[in-house]
């Protein structure tokens, strides 16, 4: 990662690059912080709880020698500590990250899907009076605030339930990227030293990012704010106000302009001053501006960056984006890979949702009827595939 504070809170090995993604199909279930729903955190999975490791304990243990002079007192320690231990899971997802690249279309599919601005419109709604507020002190649009909250915890149902000390001392002492982790570690403990949460309720990630808009602890440390007057910097509360405030805030240093939008999709052919991008080749163009820049300080991708802005436009009621997306390698356009989706769960081959986004589930149903048919089981969608669905 680097050392710039402005670039620090992007997550670290959550699946589709901070998607948040719950909503359907292939993607259920989310690729942020897991599966605590709004109710509650949701039972953790075997490998994420603590397991005996005495090379760990060894390490905590020349952790705890040095930790005072990051100035985390003894009381800190024994508090943060208690309970925590090695997190095998948390390994294992740090090494088995898989790099691949989503195409926009897919990207949007999820980011902006119908479930997703349905939402984000009820909660913008529930919380209007809290986002104006937000917009009147820091600047930025409200509702670009509400759709990094959709797009990083699913509106708050979706905010992690692994313990952040637990996960943050485990990566540290794997070591791969340990010297980042243990930033985040003694970040974290100071979190609990200040007082603004205990370590039980520090929830987040596997991989340590935090609250309603999933921060990582030194992010936290420089850009968390006490919007409610508490006396608490609560990112984790039912209450989301401090966390869309530190959202608010976060982007405001990073450069957001007062009255400027993220950008606009472009007609086909129309020419535009500025920054122009297309992130698909034959898929839209966009004109952005110097507010997309800021929110790929938040999480540097530009379909991170244009998921923000088309979804916060389609809270606002906006309607989808006009231009066309090509056909994908198979020779497929979104609305085949939906019909194919739609035909093979009709036939029994549940796909666990119909959005034209190619995954998983959707691989794992082809294969069951390819196997029904007596055919090679590869799990490929085709036009072939969607013919015989016929």
């Amino acid at each position: 990662m680097s050392g710039n504070p402005r670039l620090t809170r992007r997550h670290f090995g959550i699946g589709l690059a901070a998607l948040g993604v719950s909503a359907c199909g292939d993607m259920r279930g989310g690729v942020m912080a897991g599966a605590s729903e709004a109710s509650g955190p949701a039972p953790l999975a075997d490998d994420l709880r603590p397991t005996a490791n005495s090379a760990y304990d060894a390490w905590v243990n020349s952790f705890r020698a040095r930790a005072g002079g990051y100035g985390i007192s003894d009381s800190t320690l024994s508090a943060g500590f208690r309970g925590a231990g090695y997190l095998p899971g948390v390994v294992k997802r740090d090494r088995n990250q898989t790099e691949f690249t989503r195409t926009l279309e897919d990207y949007l599919s999820i980011a902006a899907s119908d479930e997703r601005i349905a939402k984000g419109r009820a909660a913008f709604a529930r919380h209007r009076t809290t986002l104006s507020a937000l917009e009147a002190r820091y600047g930025v649009d409200a509702q670009i605030i509400a759709a990094i909250w959709g797009l990083e915890s699913f509106y708050g149902e979706r905010r992690g339930n692994v313990p952040v000390i637990s996960a943050t001392s485990t990566l540290a002492f794997d070591g791969r990227r340990g010297a980042f982790f243990e930033k985040q570690l003694v970040a974290a403990l100071k979190i609990i030293q200040n007082g603004d949460i205990d370590a039980p309720r520090m929830l987040g990630s596997w991989a340590g990012a935090m609250g309603h808009t999933q921060f990582i602890p030194t992010s936290y440390e420089l850009f968390a704010v006490d919007f409610t007057g508490d006396g608490r910097r609560d990112i984790w509360s039912e209450d989301p106000s401090d966390a869309l405030a530190s959202t608010a805030a976060y982007l405001a240093k990073s450069g957001w302009t007062r009255g400027t939008k993220w950008g606009r999709e472009l007609a086909p052919g129309e020419a535009a001053s500025g920054t122009v991008i297309q992130p698909q080749a034959g898929g839209p163009r966009f004109a952005v501006t110097g507010n997309f820049r800021a929110i790929k300080r938040y999480n540097n991708s530009d379909a991170y960056a244009i998921g923000v802005g088309h979804l916060s436009d389609r809270i606002g009621g906006a309607g989808p984006l006009k231009g066309d997306f090509p056909p994908d390698a198979t020779g497929l356009t979104k609305k085949d890979r939906i019909a194919l989706q739609t035909k093979l769960t009709a036939r029994g081959f549940d796909t666990d949702g119909t959005d034209g986004v190619i995954g998983p589930n959707t691989r794992a149903a082809i294969s069951a009827y390819q196997r029904s048919q007596g055919l090679p089981a590869n799990g490929e969608p085709s036009a072939d595939l969607l013919r015989s669905l016929r």
